[in-house]
């Protein structure tokens, strides 16, 4: 059994599910639209261009999960489910995941985006696990702030290899999946990294090393 380790926006998802929970919020009228937009659009591209302070972007991310029940949210994230992450869904995606499951590989989803957002999405998608960043919770509600180490640029090593002390696998054999050059410091250190419809920093990098490219669109 090897890992097979999955990034989520725009890897398996053809879209970014973080940004698009954002723009939900806003269409709902949940948020201050024209505020809550710039600054979505805003922390999205510092994400692309690689320049993204993750705790100034967490604190405006999970504020929105502060103000609302869990039961609200459950409910809103059903809506998010149907309206925005379906038509994000990948054929593609799906059959590599079953290539990867017909092999008796570990089925990882690693992630940035907070936990709240993909757990349901990692759940359709049929992985056996998801790394995520956490959003702190208390007394079963959440507070806006994080949890731990978040998910993010080295973060995802820090977040893996404490993962891999508490449980039987490896990364020898390993694959990691992903779009975006924010993921350098994990694929790196995998056995088979992957580019998936790369940016062009990913894309060049991917080249000058022979890396696999992949287009699931």
């Amino acid at each position: 059994m090897s890992l097979a380790i999955f990034d989520l926006d725009n890897t398996l998802l053809a879209g970014d599910s973080d940004h698009a929970w954002g723009e939900f919020l806003c269409e709902k009228g949940i948020v201050d639209v024209e505020e809550y937009r710039r600054a979505n659009d805003y922390f999205y591209q510092q994400y692309k261009n690689g320049g993204l302070d993750i705790y100034e972007f967490l604190d405006f991310a999970l504020r929105p999960l502060a103000e609302h029940s869990r039961e609200e949210l459950d409910q809103l994230h059903q809506q998010f489910m149907a309206e925005k992450i379906e038509a994000m869904m990948l054929p593609k995606a799906a059959e590599l995941l079953q290539n990867h499951r017909d092999n008796g590989d570990y089925l990882l989803i690693i992630t940035a985006t907070n936990h709240f957002v993909t757990g349901p999405i990692a759940e359709k998608l049929g992985v056996d696990a998801i790394l995520a960043t956490d959003p702190e919770e208390k007394d079963g509600e959440y507070t806006g702030k994080v949890a731990g180490t978040p998910c993010f640029q080295e973060g995802k090593v820090t977040r893996l290899n404490a993962w891999l002390e508490s449980s039987n696998h490896s990364l020898e054999g390993s694959y990691f999946y992903s779009d975006s050059h924010n993921d350098l410091p994990l694929l790196e250190l995998v056995s088979n990294p992957v580019a998936v419809n790369p940016d062009d920093i990913l894309a060049a990098h991917a080249d000058s090393l022979l890396w696999p490219v992949l287009d699931l669109r």
